[in-house]
């Protein structure tokens, strides 16, 4: 039950805290009120010169806050960026959750409820979750955003959000970047989020603010569960987007929220309650029917997470290794023996594909581990191929999946393979990149991006092994929408779908980014774990492209990447607008312009678990 109280008039001194920003100067004080840095003010800069929506009757968005005893400078500062938006386009409404700081009561009363603000009071104190239900039911707009009593409105961030709505029409849920700040609003980093992605999502809350959901739907879907407090929102989100297309969520690639960090959020003051209820909403949500799931600590970042999926022994599919090799004997010793003796895993066949092995080295490797009744070895002499390899490899097997893995290849690991198997249950997957590193322990391969020097590229191209990246992401599975072939597993029903490797095209390099490019077309997620890593020996046995007898074939390889993908403009949604398409390791691309909102592309959320 809630309650509007009036204006408290007695027993409650009136302590007022600096007034909140107003007047036709409110913007610009803001903006330097908030001290963010160059980089975000020209940001902010470029969204004050767009047109704003027209405001409607009623607004468009009702902004959620729950409210107990907040430091009254903070309530200061997030109406204060409220009410420097365009009128008219959102409603506040301040749910007061039982407050007993005279100082926080205080400046509610002096606060009467507008057109804009509005104060909902609770009669007792029901969480994070109950406040911000209330404060759901109490709103009059189509769509509501969440916000923190701590945190801010980034200038022009209504607007921004609103342009986006109008821009997307079907959209069932919008999500945003966000600035990070310290406690006296110092700028500590920016958030530059992928477009939406439910398997990164699935070791954290990316998406977190600002969120936008329908207010029709969260009747339909409900509203936020008590039972996760302090990862409410974290649950909310995985049970508001099941079922949804990627056509229906929004990325607004503009930080249009400040988040202020501070040791008394409830984040960091409660964040062993927050991680384990998060875990909770995770095994909830991936368990499949009548069975269940368990989400446990990441191993880089051990506050966030990675999904178990249930399966039994006798349940792993057969799965069908293609090693493409031509004498190498050091090196497919080395695999082989990685594959057939370190790998934990109960049911492999292993092909290796041989464009005419004349080492007797080899020979006799093969002739000892041919007695393994898991191994077929294919010798025809050819030119090297790789694409061409591949595809004999799979005509031969006889597995439900391909794993393709080049011959430079080190196991490390025995679980590696359990686990990429394990990333096809992430609905709509149908490929599947490992980590790989050198053997000096920098990485080769954390995933690829499309359009990365105008073609495609490796990121976090030789950094160190334990490099996480932005928001973590080289610590959690995430999609991608290229990883490399050298450790490349694909399902049965994408290659059955999407076909051969570009033999005639492809024979040498790209081969892999032109075959995820084309998988991705017809729906498959692309899925990179960094939880199966395994060591490269890149390019040892085949050599270089850069060497003159190479160049022609590499170029014209480059070539037809451009024209078949279009990477020399291609925006991989995988990667944010933000930064620069001509390094490895991200930096903020200076743009003259503002990026759009844009979808997922690729495979839908899926409102069922995969068989």
């Amino acid at each position: 039950m809630h309650i509007i109280h009036p204006l408290r008039q007695s027993g409650v001194p009136r302590v007022f805290s600096r007034p909140p920003l107003f007047g036709p100067n409110a913007l610009s004080a803001w903006i330097a009120a908030v001290k963010y840095g160059p980089w975000a003010e020209k940001i902010w800069a470029m969204a004050a010169s767009l047109d704003a929506p027209k405001a409607e009757t009623t607004p468009r968005i009702s902004l959620i806050v729950p409210v107990f005893d907040t430091e009254p400078s903070y309530l200061d500062a997030l109406l204060g960026s409220f009410l420097s938006q365009v009128p008219g386009l959102a409603e506040m409404i301040l749910v007061d959750d039982g407050s007993t700081r005279v100082e926080t009561m205080a400046w509610l009363d002096a606060h009467p409820d507008t057109a804009q603000v509005r104060t909902l009071r609770l009669d007792r104190n029901q969480g994070i979750a109950g406040a911000t239900n209330a404060g759901i039911e109490a709103a009059i707009a189509p769509w509501v955003g969440l916000v923190d009593h701590d945190d801010l409105i980034a200038p022009h961030g209504i607007k921004m959000v609103v342009r986006a709505l109008d821009l997307m029409p079907g959209a069932q849920f919008l999500y945003t970047d966000e600035a990070i700040a310290g406690p006296n609003l110092e700028a500590r980093s920016l958030f530059l989020k992928p477009g939406f992605d439910p398997v990164l999502l699935s070791g954290e809350n990316y998406v977190n603010h600002l969120s936008l959901y329908r207010r029709d739907r969260l009747r339909t879907v409900g509203v936020l569960d008590p039972a996760f407090e302090g990862s409410q929102d974290y649950e909310l989100v995985l049970r508001y987007c099941r079922g949804l297309g990627s056509d229906e969520i929004v990325h607004l690639p503009y930080p249009a929220y400040i988040w202020r960090q501070h040791a008394q959020s409830y984040s960091h003051a409660r964040l062993d309650d927050a991680t384990t209820h998060a875990r909770s909403a995770l095994a909830q949500h991936y368990a499949p029917p009548g069975r269940s799931a368990v989400a446990e600590a990441a191993p880089l970042k051990p506050e966030l997470h990675r999904v178990a999926f249930p399966r039994m022994e006798a349940e792993w599919p057969k799965i069908s290794v293609v090693i493409p090799n031509r004498d190498s004997p050091d090196l497919v010793r080395v695999v082989l023996d990685g594959v057939l003796a370190k790998t934990d895993y109960p049911e492999i066949e292993l092909i290796v594909v041989d464009n005419g092995t004349t080492d007797p080295r080899t020979t006799a490797i093969y002739e000892h581990v041919s007695e393994d009744p898991r191994v077929r070895i294919e010798i025809r002499p050819a030119p090297f191929n790789f694409s061409a390899m591949v595809n004999r490899g799979v005509a031969l097997a006889t597995g439900a999946h391909y794993l393709l893995l080049n011959n430079d290849i080190e196991v490390e690991d025995p679980g590696w393979l359990k686990e990429m198997v394990s990333c096809l249950d992430y609905p709509g997957t149908g490929i599947v990149g490992a980590k790989l590193i050198y053997p000096d322990r920098r990485i080769q391969h954390a995933g690829v991006i499309l359009g990365l020097g105008n073609l495609a590229g490796h990121w976090f191209y030789k950094q160190p092994e334990h490099t996480t990246g932005p928001m973590s992401r080289l610590a959690l599975r995430n999609s991608l929408t290229v990883v490399t072939g050298a450790a490349m597993l694909i399902s049965g029903p994408c290659w059955q779908a999407t076909g051969r490797f570009n033999e005639d095209r492809f024979r040498v390099a790209y081969n892999d980014v032109d075959y995820c490019a084309r998988a991705r077309g017809l729906g498959f997620g692309v899925v990179w774990t960094p939880h199966a890593q395994l060591v490269h020996h890149e390019s040892a046995s085949r050599g270089r492209d850069d060497v003159r007898r190479n160049r022609e074939r590499f170029a014209g390889e480059q070539a037809a990447l451009r024209e078949l993908h279009g990477t020399d403009t291609f925006e991989d949604p995988a990667y944010s607008p933000w930064w620069s398409r001509f390094r490895s390791r991200p930096r903020r691309r200076h743009r003259t312009d503002l990026p759009e909102p844009r979808h997922f592309m690729g495979f839908p959320v899926a409102s069922d678990q995969a068989d």
